[in-house]
């Protein structure tokens, strides 16, 4: 069964893509390798994905450089 939006419509994958390169979608994620309770390795990910037209506007939209 397609994802269907609020108003009944089907949404092809196309459109989810065009949804989310002109928002932004962010990922985040965390992983912690223990032994014996003690922290061995530990990885943090941030992950944003946009189109160049979005990042700069949401760059622009924040005060960066």
């Amino acid at each position: 069964m397609p994802p269907r939006t609020t108003g009944g419509q089907e949404l092809a994958i196309a459109d989810l893509l065009d949804r989310a390169l002109n928002k932004g979608v962010v990922i985040c994620g965390e992983a912690t390798i223990s032994l014996a309770g003690v922290d061995l390795v530990y990885v943090g990910i941030k992950v944003l994905v946009a189109s160049v037209d979005t990042a700069r506007r949401l760059n622009g939209a924040s005060g960066g450089a």
